[in-house]
């Protein structure tokens, strides 16, 4: 079973089918229900009509043997006086009930001599009655209804009975009640019914049939995507990219979100590439050179080179550190949430460094001053590299950002290669030598520590007519953003 429901399809197809279900149930009810009280009503309405008949009849007072209501082939007729004793009934009528009164042969008639009592006897009986809200000749107004059956000629149907009170001037207060036959009304509901019955599972099975239909149409794209990242997943191929539907629906949308972040896996992937191809090469010199001082070392004493090896050693120790850093930046790690006061950083950076001068006003930035000291270390370590004689280092405040900028008086960064510096191993032309230009990721890792900040590092050209570094940070307790990755 749940193999069955296992799909979004067969899901779909389930929920749309039970919730149409519920509804036809639920206004197929109503619709019975409704039909059923209708139907109901105008019995009652035809019941008391023919009540209210032989009552004005009664009124008049005519005589029960000459009342025409009783002669009705499909409505029953009873009149029952005060005491409930039955005084006529219709002709044909062999069995009833819900009426109260089941007996269907009437009283024996009074004698004449009953019927010539003192008329102030039957005032005097009117006047012992409780109720004297009619008076003579008067129809009560309105009726009380029940269900029962009723048996005319054999025949046994039930019946929606009306009862209507009647004051009649020669014998007191009557009841009568008439039937009107429910067989309409059971008829109309059967056959309701039994259109539901036969509609309703033909109509769920269009339903279900559409939805299933609808829902595979919506979701064989994604089936495609599915495939095919499959596919790429074997193949490894990151180069490929799933299908695009022509529309512009959520399938679409997943279709170009998922091909862009193929897109940024496979730039990543090959960034990581590169980077593992340039580390190791950067590894390869120091390391090389390294074995071969110590290898004619252990061949001739006299020969080594110590100042040589250490200072391999110490290049090699250092690109390692770099790596490190930078692996741990690649990997989403958040600086510490410490406060740094960046005019003592860049004095702290700046003390030792000829040529070196510093103007900061006090700013505080939210970050890791391990890592911020890396940054203002390393911008100094590529202003001396290409500064003639003089560097400054600015710290100030604007707006709500802290800005420190590192300028030297060098030949500058052409404009064509201002970003392009702050990719990994990047060393422009001038500075490509193994001792003066570096391995090519101080301004790299600079940038990506600045970016974890929630800052930005650029190049530009410096006043001097050199090149001038710029780093922005956000102000301790300022909102710092979503760094850029």
């Amino acid at each position: 079973m749940s193999r069955l429901f296992g799909s979004v399809r067969s899901r779909a197809t389930l929920g749309a089918t039970l919730v149409v279900a519920v509804a036809l149930v639920a206004a197929g009810t109503a619709l019975l229900l409704s039909l059923r009280a209708n139907l109901t009503g105008e019995a009652g309405t035809r019941a008391e009509r023919s009540a209210q008949a032989v009552a004005s009849e009664l009124a008049a007072r005519t005589p029960l043997d000459k009342l025409s209501g009783l002669d009705a082939e499909d409505t029953p007729v009873q009149i029952v006086d005060e005491e409930g004793v039955l005084l006529a009934a219709s002709e044909d009528l062999e069995r009833i009930s819900g009426t109260g009164t089941s007996e269907v042969t009437p009283a024996p008639a009074p004698s004449d001599e009953d019927d010539r009592d003192d008329p102030d006897d039957r005032d005097d009986d009117r006047d012992d009655r409780d109720d004297d809200s009619l008076d003579p000749g008067e129809i009560a107004p309105g009726a009380s209804y029940t269900n029962g059956t009723a048996t005319i000629d054999g025949d046994t149907e039930d019946y929606r009975f009306a009862a209507v009170e009647v004051e009649t001037p020669d014998r007191g207060r009557l009841t009568v009640h008439a039937g009107a036959p429910l067989a309409a009304e059971h008829s109309a509901v059967g056959t309701a019914l039994t259109a539901m019955l036969i509609g309703f599972p033909l109509l769920l099975g269009v339903v279900a049939a559409v939805t299933w239909l609808v829902t595979g149409r919506a979701l064989r794209p994604v089936e495609g995507i599915r495939r095919e990242m499959a596919a790429i997943t074997a193949s490894e191929d990151l180069r490929r990219r799933v299908p695009e539907p022509a529309t512009h629906d959520e399938v679409a949308r997943l279709a170009r979100t998922t091909n862009a972040t193929l897109a940024a896996l496979e730039a990543s992937v090959e960034r990581q590439r590169a980077f593992v191809a340039d580390a190791s090469h950067e590894l390869r010199s120091p390391i090389a050179s390294l074995r071969t001082q110590l290898e004619v070392a252990a061949a001739h004493p006299e020969l080594l080179d110590l100042d040589g090896a250490v200072e391999d050693t110490v290049r090699l120790q250092n690109l390692a550190a770099d790596l490190l850093l930078l692996a741990r930046l690649d990997t989403g790690e958040r600086p510490a949430g410490t406060r740094v006061d960046l005019a003592a950083l860049a004095r702290e950076a700046a003390a030792g460094r000829e040529g070196v001068t510093v103007e900061a006003e006090p700013v505080e930035v939210s970050g890791s001053r391990g890592q911020l000291s890396r940054v203002l270390g390393n911008l100094l370590d590529n202003a001396e590299r290409h500064a003639r004689e003089r560097i400054t280092v600015t710290v100030r405040r604007e707006g709500g950002a802290a800005v420190v900028g590192v300028a030297d008086d060098g030949e500058g960064v052409a404009e064509a290669d201002r970003e392009r510096i702050f990719e990994r191993f990047v060393r422009l032309d001038a500075a490509r030598s193994r001792d003066d230009g570096g391995a090519g990721l101080g301004l790299a890792i600079a940038r990506d520590v600045a970016v974890r900040h929630g800052g930005t590092l650029t190049a530009g050209a410096a006043p001097a007519g050199g090149a001038l570094f710029e780093l922005r940070l956000p102000l301790a307790g300022a909102d710092r953003g979503t760094p850029r990755a």
